[in-house]
């Protein structure tokens, strides 16, 4: 998959394809988008585009309601590199890309710079000036400067109208059996592993902190995880809070691994989030907290580690 980081670099190739939005979580809707898109490609010999932008319209827009994202970037290329789109267009957003009008975006970046064929958007796709562009208005276009458009949507799962809004919810709430449903996959953060106050060794259960890219969209407690280090993925349980039987005054990302007894410091790792298993407390003594950690990993052993039906 080639990344291209501005659709003014656009070059001529074979039968464009193309799908536009913001694709953040790379949701189960977007999923379905994107498989068309590429399915639509290999028919007519074509190529798979995406635009999307970085940073996220809404932190340009909407600068004063900070928005947290599902995922990093680089996961969202991963996905889309998996589900075999050709060229993704990384638009840079910024006021002046987003004062262009709808009709002034699609002549002249879909159709002069990259003479797209046909175009395959969600329902609720919005582009141009003030978000003023729509699906409706995309076909209008498309019949004006003669390429095709198709309409995908909306998905729904068990009911639920699957959006990047609706999986922010679920996120907040915890509801890890929905959100890993809606997402097609587990929630995840990654980062590096960096040194922490050491107090898990103490007490024995030793944890990597883990400083994420991302925003942390869940709420405080502790967590049955699966963790990605060197081509290694290990079951564990992992902490998301203040840690308040320890005062701190910052939130942290601690995860224990079970049976593992390497040096993680440095290096890279993604945390997929399972199930919640119960909400952050401040226990009275050191002795409790241990207590309650033992029975949280025996909790998530069982849950991890039970066989598949």
């Amino acid at each position: 998959m080639e990344i291209i980081r501005h659709i003014d670099r656009c070059f001529a190739f074979p039968h464009p394809v193309v799908s536009l939005g913001n694709f953040d979580g790379v949701h189960v809707g977007h999923q379905t988008i994107l498989r068309r898109l590429v399915q639509e490609a290999r028919r007519c010999q074509g190529t798979a585009c995406v635009v999307t932008f970085h940073p996220h319209p809404l932190v340009v827009l909407r600068p004063e309601h900070p928005l947290a994202l599902i995922c990093s970037v680089r996961e969202k290329l991963s996905i889309f590199s998996s589900l075999g789109v050709d060229k993704v267009f990384l638009q840079r957003f910024t006021p002046a890309f987003a004062a262009l009008p709808p009709e002034e975006f699609v002549q002249r970046y879909l159709v002069e710079k990259m003479h797209v064929e046909k175009v395959i958007v969600g329902h609720s796709v919005s582009f141009g000036r003030q978000r003023a562009g729509n699906a409706a208005i995309l076909q209008e276009l498309g019949k004006q400067y003669g390429f095709a458009v198709e309409i995908i949507g909306p998905v729904k799962k068990d009911d639920l109208e699957v959006s990047s809004s609706a999986v922010r919810l679920l996120l907040s709430e915890g509801n890890m059996r929905t959100v890993a449903s809606t997402l097609g996959r587990c929630y995840t953060l990654s980062g590096r592993v960096v040194k922490g106050f050491q107090r898990g060794r103490t007490i024995g259960f030793p944890t990597a902190n883990l400083r994420p890219r991302e925003n942390v969209l869940l709420p405080n407690g502790v967590y049955a995880v699966m963790v990605e280090v060197e081509g290694q993925t290990l079951p564990g349980v992992a902490n998301i809070g203040m840690n308040p039987t320890f005062s701190l005054q910052h939130k942290t990302l601690e995860a224990h691994l079970f049976d593992f007894s390497g040096d993680l410091y440095g290096r890279r790792v993604t945390v997929s989030f399972v199930e919640r298993l119960r909400g952050e407390r401040k226990f009275p003594s050191v002795d409790e907290l241990v207590k309650q950690i033992q029975e949280d990993a025996r909790q998530a052993r069982v849950l991890l580690l039970a066989p598949q039906p």
